[in-house]
This record gives structure tokens, sequence and C-alpha cells, in this order.
């Protein structure tokens, strides 16, 4: 069985970076596209920023000029660099896997993403 192995999450001041990794626990043909979401207390998933194999990439309003998504083919290994982060980026961070953007059928476990005020 396939696992998605996410690192990087962790406590880090607003203004600052943290660079959240994402790796297959085996390679899969199939995976064209990888992705970040998101959730915070209270709250529904939302999408964070999705790529594709041809590096066609998709973000979130609220993240868009602050977070770089990237992947590595070969490896189905996808990295969110996070720059300038605030409050409201605090949640625990999922990565996805699929065919395509948006659909995905492959789910990592979680990272927390606190960014302290």
């Amino acid at each position: 069985q396939v696992q998605l192995v996410e690192s990087g999450g962790g406590l880090v001041q607003a203004g600052g970076s943290l660079r959240l990794s994402c790796a297959a626990s085996r390679r899969i043909f199939s995976i064209n596209a990888m992705g970040w979401y998101r959730q915070a207390p209270g709250k529904q998933r939302e999408l964070v920023a999705d790529i594709t194999s041809r590096g066609r990439t998709n973000y979130a309003d609220s993240v868009k000029g602050r977070f770089t998504i990237s992947m590595d083919n070969a490896k189905n290994t996808v990295y969110l660099q996070m720059n300038s982060l605030k409050a409201e980026d605090t949640a625990v961070y999922y990565c996805a896997a699929g065919p395509w953007q948006g659909i995905n059928d492959y789910w990592g476990q979680g990272t927390q993403v606190t960014v302290s005020s």
C-alpha cells in the first residue's frame, strides 16, 4: 500500500518560513499531480496549492506570492516553501496525490503548522 509521508511542519513566528516535504513510499506511475491542503480548527479542508508533472501550478489566493510549490516527478515528491507566514496559516497541512489536479487518490497523515503572532 502506498503511503504519503509528510515532514517539515512545526512552530514558527509570524513572518518566518517553513518548508514542507511529502514523499510517496514507492514510485507511482499514475501520479501526475500532487498538492497541499490545509484544515484549521473548525474550518473545512481547503486547497493551498497543487502542481502537475508538467509544472502547471494552482494557488489559493490567500497564499499567492508567499508560498511556492514544486515537484520532483521521478521521486513522487512535492515541496511547499512557505514564506512570510501569518497566524491565519496555522493549520494541519495534508499532502495529496493523484492523476490530475483536484483528483486525489492518496493522502498523507497531516503535519501541524503553527504560526505565532
